[in-house]
């Protein structure tokens, strides 16, 4: 089988694509896309992905995929052996996909306007300001979570799913180092058991195994 060609950065949106990878255990290619000095926005590569963004996957048949939810979910897809989502019309596929896209749907907003607050406001001296708000909203979302999707550990249970990649990730972010595990034990307990895992675990570890500023 033709590698997979991820193009990514440390701690980023692509450490989801390559734990699922792990987890399938599909030959992946890495290709490093720093974000400090906005890599991302060079000619070169946004000839291959215009918004500029990562994750970037290149599929073996040559195909372009961006956006982390949407790579996510044609993984599932295309390797239905991994199990990484319950099958279509199980309820349990219904409740991942749930709390996947409100965490890209509602929380990544938030992530962009922290790392970019100046895109939000037309006076420079607002960012501060927009920053610390993001942040407090971005944290709204992981308390709704932790109440209603209350993960035990996993979100569906005791089956590790995708969702439990993305969120593990995704709670990572905006200083959720220290925040999460100080406010959100389910979901803090979710990622230590995704972190355990012999496949996916490995990559959980070296992206965020070391506490960094974020």
């Amino acid at each position: 089988m033709d590698p997979y060609i991820l193009y990514g950065d440390h701690r980023s949106g692509s450490s989801t694509v390559e734990m699922a990878l792990a987890e399938i255990g599909a030959p992946v290619e890495l290709r490093d896309v720093p974000l400090e000095g906005d890599h991302q926005l060079a000619p070169e590569y946004r000839r291959i992905n215009p918004m500029g963004r990562v994750p970037t996957l290149i599929l073996p048949d040559g195909t372009v995929m961006t956006e982390s939810l949407a790579i996510l979910l044609t993984l599932a897809d295309r390797h239905p052996e991994a199990e990484l989502l319950p099958a279509p019309g199980d309820s349990g596929r219904a409740r991942a996909l749930r709390w996947m896209a409100l965490a890209a749907g509602e929380f990544y907003p938030h992530v962009t306007r922290y790392d970019y607050p100046e895109r939000f406001g037309a006076n420079p001296a607002d960012a501060p300001a927009l920053r610390t708000r993001a942040m407090e909203m971005g944290r709204e979302i992981w308390a709704l979570v932790e109440r209603e999707a209350a993960p035990a550990p996993f979100i569906l249970g005791e089956r590790f799913s995708l969702a439990d990649i993305y969120l593990s990730v995704l709670t990572r972010w905006m200083k959720g180092d220290d925040w999460v595990p100080a406010n959100c034990p389910r979901l803090e307990a979710l990622t230590r058991a995704v972190a355990a895992r012999p496949k996916a675990g490995p990559v959980w570890r070296k992206h965020f195994g070391r506490r960094q500023g974020s």
